[in-house]
Formats: C-alpha cells, sequence, structure tokens
C-alpha cells in the first residue's frame, strides 16, 4: 500500500509582497512629485523678487502645474514683464517698458530638474516708455536652460519666422523679420565662479532690419562666436549697472569668429570690444569683405554726392566736412568745364569705391578677392576708414 503526501501549502501572504512593495513606491513616488510641484512656486516666487528688485517685473496672470507621474509641466497663462531703469537714461520715475504673452509652458523632468525645456506661443505686445506700442510674432519659439536658476551652465533660446512690427492705429509697419534666429550661451568651464567667462553663438538667417540703417535692410545671413569676459557674478541687477560693472573691471567681448552674408556681399570679422567711461562701444574689429562695392550704394554716398548733401547727412558719414564746400566745389568744377561738375557727381561711385578699395590690404575671402580693413568703434560711433557709417546708443 502507497502512502500519499499533500505537498505543503505556501504562505499566501507572500503573493502579496510585491504588488505592497509597489504600491508604497507608487505613494512614495506621488509624494515626492506633488512636494515638487509645490515647490515649483516657492522657487518662481523666490526668483521673481530677487528679479524685481533689480527692475525686472515677471508676472502670470494664472499658473499651474502638471505632468504627472515623471515631469512638472509649469503653464503659465497671462505672462508679462515690466521693465523699470533697464536702459540708458531710463529712470525708475519713468513708464516701464513692458510685454506681454499669451501662454509659457516650461517642463523639466523629474529625475533631471536642472533641466528645463519651454516654449512660448504668440504674439507678444511691447509697450515702451514714449507710447510706441510693437507687436512680435514667430512661428515657433522655445528655449533651454541647463543649471540652477542662481548660475545657469547653459542656455538657448530659438525662433522660426519671428518678425518686430510697430503699430500705429490699425497700421502695423514692419521694423524686422528673419527665418530662423539662435542664441546659445554657456559657462566656459575652468572659468572661475567670481570671474565668469560666457560663451555665446548667435545665428540669424534671412534676417533684415528696417529704419535702422540701409545696409541692414536687404536680406542677410550672420553667425557670430564671442566670449564675454569681466563679470563678477550672475545677482540680479538692472543692465546699465551690469555695463557699468562690466566698464570699470575691464570687462570686454572678444568677437573670435563672425561671418555676414548679403547677397554678393560677404564678410568676415574678429577683434574685441568694450566700453567706454561714457558707455559706448570702444573697441577695433580687423575685417575682410568680399563685393564692398556692394555696400556703396546701401551707404547713399554715390547719392549724396549726385542730389546734394544735407549736413545732418554729412555729419554722420564724414564729421568735420562741410556741405557748403562740396556744393562750392561741383560749381567751380562747372563754371571751369560746363558740365564737369555734374560728370563727377555721376561718376562718385566709381571714386567713392576707389577710395575705400584702397583701404587696408587685398585679401581673398572664399576664392574671391577682397580687401582686410579695420572697423573702428569710438564712444559709440563707427567709422569705416574715416567714415562714420552709424552711432550706437550708450548703454548706462
Amino acid at each position: 500500500m502507497t502512502d500519499h503526501i499533500a505537498p505543503r501549502r505556501r504562505p499566501l501572504w507572500r503573493l502579496f509582497i510585491a504588488p505592497v512593495l509597489l504600491l508604497i513606491a507608487a505613494i512614495g513616488w506621488s509624494a515626492f512629485w506633488f512636494f515638487a510641484a509645490s515647490q515649483v512656486d516657492v522657487q518662481a516666487d523666490a526668483w521673481r523678487a530677487r528679479e524685481a528688485k533689480s527692475g525686472r517685473v515677471y508676472d502670470c496672470a494664472k499658473r499651474s502645474v502638471a505632468g504627472f507621474p515623471f515631469r512638472l509641466e509649469v503653464h503659465c497663462d497671462g505672462a508679462s514683464v515690466s521693465l523699470i531703469s533697464q536702459t540708458a537714461g531710463q529712470s525708475a520715475a519713468q513708464r516701464p517698458v513692458t510685454a506681454k504673452l499669451g501662454e509659457i509652458l516650461a517642463v523639466a523632468q523629474v529625475y533631471d530638474p536642472k533641466l528645463v525645456i519651454a516654449e512660448f506661443t504668440a504674439p507678444a505686445t511691447i509697450s515702451d516708455p514714449a507710447g510706441q506700442s510693437f507687436v512680435v510674432n514667430w512661428r515657433t519659439g522655445r528655449s533651454s536652460v541647463v543649471g540652477l536658476p542662481a548660475m545657469p551652465q547653459r542656455a538657448s533660446i530659438v525662433f522660426d519666422d519671428p518678425s518686430i512690427d510697430r503699430i500705429d492705429g490699425s497700421a502695423h509697419t514692419r521694423l524686422a523679420n528673419a527665418g530662423h534666429v539662435e542664441l546659445h550661451g554657456r559657462l566656459l568651464e575652468g572659468s572661475a565662479p567670481d570671474q565668469p567667462k560666457i560663451e555665446a553663438v548667435l545665428q540669424i538667417n534671412k534676417g533684415s532690419i528696417q529704419g535702422a540703417h540701409p545696409v541692414l535692410a536687404e536680406p542677410f545671413d550672420a553667425d557670430v562666436r564671442a566670449v564675454l569676459s569681466g563679470l563678477k557674478d550672475f545677482s540680479p541687477k538692472p543692465w546699465p549697472e551690469r555695463f557699468r560693472e562690466l566698464q570699470a573691471s575691464g570687462g570686454h567681448v572678444e568677437i573670435v569668429q563672425s561671418r555676414i552674408q548679403q547677397g554678393d556681399l560677404v564678410g568676415v570679422a574678429a577683434g574685441t570690444l568694450g566700453l567706454s567711461a561714457g558707455g559706448g562701444i570702444e573697441g577695433e574689429l580687423q575685417m575682410t569683405v568680399a563685393g564692398i562695392e556692394k555696400i556703396i550704394p546701401a551707404l547713399g554716398i554715390d547719392k549724396m554726392l549726385e542730389e546734394g548733401v544735407p549736413q545732418a547727412t554729412l555729419d554722420r558719414v564724414a564729421p568735420g566736412v562741410k556741405t557748403q564746400d562740396i556744393n562750392n566745389l561741383m560749381s567751380a568744377l562747372d563754371r571751369a568745364i560746363p558740365g564737369l561738375g555734374k560728370a563727377v557727381k555721376k561718376n562718385a561711385s566709381v571714386g567713392v569705391a576707389v577710395g575705400i578699395n584702397s583701404l587696408g590690404k587685398e585679401a581673398e575671402l572664399e576664392g574671391r578677392k577682397a580687401r582686410t580693413f579695420p572697423l573702428r568703434f569710438v564712444d559709440g560711433a563707427v567709422f569705416l576708414g574715416p567714415l562714420k557709417v552709424a552711432q550706437i546708443p550708450p548703454l548706462f
């Protein structure tokens, strides 16, 4: 006779170990997520308070946090910023520069909160102290920041099809536009915390700026890489104060590499720019340009000689020369040989091109004949050889 032994039953409680542990982990993770979400408001309010002390007031009409369980998605509806005393000559008593846009969405992974990616919803409306209004549009706008708010390691901002229009009643006047704009910045490795160096890269595709200078009105592509030195820290402060601090410490921007192309005109430049005691840009860029003769009509020098030169315009491009001197010269030429003055005016562009080509040295750029010459900045004034071609307002 064979004895049958019943199998030993395993305790049923062991079957619940894994689900219970999973439930505990889920509860713990949920508690961690909700705690992290609650800290968003705390950190955002602390950052806003620091920025407000520097004259930059940020606000949201409605702020919410979502993204459970693995992300933190911060929605800011009715975003706005007011800039007080952020430009040279702007006082706290003046109307601030204000900007408003519909929505900002910032996203961070719970396990990597130092990387924040944001998207911006167009349009943005801007009002300046003079009461002028502008509207900024774009197809897509996004940014990313790596690091802590007090000292970010890297930051980028990218816009597709951005444009800026001035609003006058129902009329919109285009001021600037581009096909694509990127700005990247990073803290250089090895730079000391009390003397940080920042590398910045700016890329503009099919950019155009109306009303600033004729040269900038035609579409251009630009690629600039620069290194900023002279910062003391990243503590919030108004921009004029920051620029004044940079000037006092001997801070400067080294243009490591830059390239601009506008049709057949191609130019590259490198050099160092700083700030004068009055806040104007100082320094010199060594430029190499192919197709420089294309820039003569854009500068308007030949047309000025053809039609007569207003003194205000002459002061801009050739300080110290009087319009009456030029008019007297042309009249004298016509008296000596009738028609000679007119012929000289009509061929002015050739003479000006020859004069500019006499600057610097012959060079080659991307397989084309070019000229190398300095572009000088003297307390905000921009000089191409002896010609003053632009004036940049002071930064503080």
